[in-house]
């Protein structure tokens, strides 16, 4: 089965990464790589990335035939980052996600959702 794991965020985690120091999102990410190359050779890894802040972003809401377009930053629960497995059960993507260093600087939440 195919999943994508969702890094979750929210508009103050954002705030907080736009002014981690350089050496706090190398340490991080350092930790990150080492979990990621553990997925390669695991044949688990599919593709993965993070996302841009939110402010880098735009959302269109649709309401009939009418379209509008909404400037980041926004609000509300946001995605960080994905991943995309292959595994042969949400338990097992569930016992891998259990493995993953924490990818904020706080407390944060990962969703695992098939597809």
């Amino acid at each position: 089965m195919k999943f994508m794991i969702l890094v979750k965020s929210n508009p103050d985690l954002e705030a907080r990464l736009a002014v981690m120091s350089d050496s706090q999102m190398k340490d991080s990410m350092a930790a990150m790589e080492v979990f990621n190359e553990e997925l390669k050779r695991a044949g688990v890894l599919r593709d993965c990335d993070g996302l841009r802040l939110s402010r880098e972003g735009k959302r269109v809401r649709f309401d009939g035939k009418a379209r509008t377009v909404i400037d980041g930053p926004f609000t509300g629960d946001l995605v960080a980052g994905y991943w995309l497995w292959e595994l042969p059960s949400i338990e097992e993507a569930v016992a891998w996600v259990k493995r993953c260093p924490n990818p904020m600087p706080v407390p944060s939440e990962i969703e695992i959702r098939p597809i």
